[in-house]
């Protein structure tokens, strides 16, 4: 379920599932122009990225963004047939992909207030099914997520602590939880241990930050 799939720092997700997809892309290292779907969780400069977005873009590159965004997108260049603006608890295809809207946001502290509607993704690919969960603390929400593979924000301060992330894990019980949002701004290696340690043993862990 992992396979083609790589978290290349922070909360930055590729897929390589016949389509090209990336998730908050940032701290690209070099031009590859080759994304067919970008998917921004919220405009945080660490998920919103137009310099890294500028290196993952082709011409046909359809953007998936919250409400926020669509006139920083129109302004950088998307046409407006490549922009699909999202709204949290909705149903949406791109490209032949079915995808949900999560909402993320904090409950105990103020960075991602529930009211900015920004999101987490849950996508289909392969009969497999990913939840991409954004910028979020437990909510009420994503406590009813239901999900093969999930990403999950490790690092604390702005996100879920890693203790917090495994208690969400072990609830929604995915096949395999994948931490992020670690290792770059807050959050370090240790935790994506820690994070592993308290994961039920029936649910994979798989530390892809490297």
């Amino acid at each position: 379920m992992l396979e083609n799939i790589e978290v290349l720092c922070h909360s930055s997700i590729r897929f390589n599932k016949g389509l090209i997809i990336y998730f908050d892309p940032f701290k690209i290292n070099k031009d590859y122009h080759e994304a067919d779907i970008i998917f921004i969780t919220h405009s945080h400069y660490d998920h919103y990225s137009e310099e890294d977005i500028s290196k993952v873009i082709k011409d046909n590159t359809t953007i998936v963004v919250p409400k926020d965004l669509e006139d920083m997108v129109l302004q950088f260049g998307f046409a407006k047939e490549h922009i699909i603006v999202v709204s949290p608890n909705e149903e949406y295809s791109v490209l032949g992909i079915n995808f949900k809207t999560i909402p993320a946001y904090n409950t105990n502290k103020n960075f991602h207030p529930k009211s900015n509607e920004w999101v987490g993704y849950i996508v289909n690919l392969d009969q497999t099914t990913y939840y991409i969960a954004g910028d979020t603390d437990i909510t009420e929400e994503n406590r009813q997520v239901k999900c093969d593979v999930a990403f999950v924000p490790i690092g604390g301060t702005y996100t879920m602590t890693y203790s917090e992330a495994a208690e969400l894990i072990n609830e929604i019980k995915p096949q395999i939880a994948v931490p992020i949002h670690y290792g770059l701004i807050v959050g370090n290696k240790e935790d994506a241990n820690s994070f592993a340690d308290l994961v039920d043993k029936e649910i994979e862990c798989k530390i892809l930050i490297r």
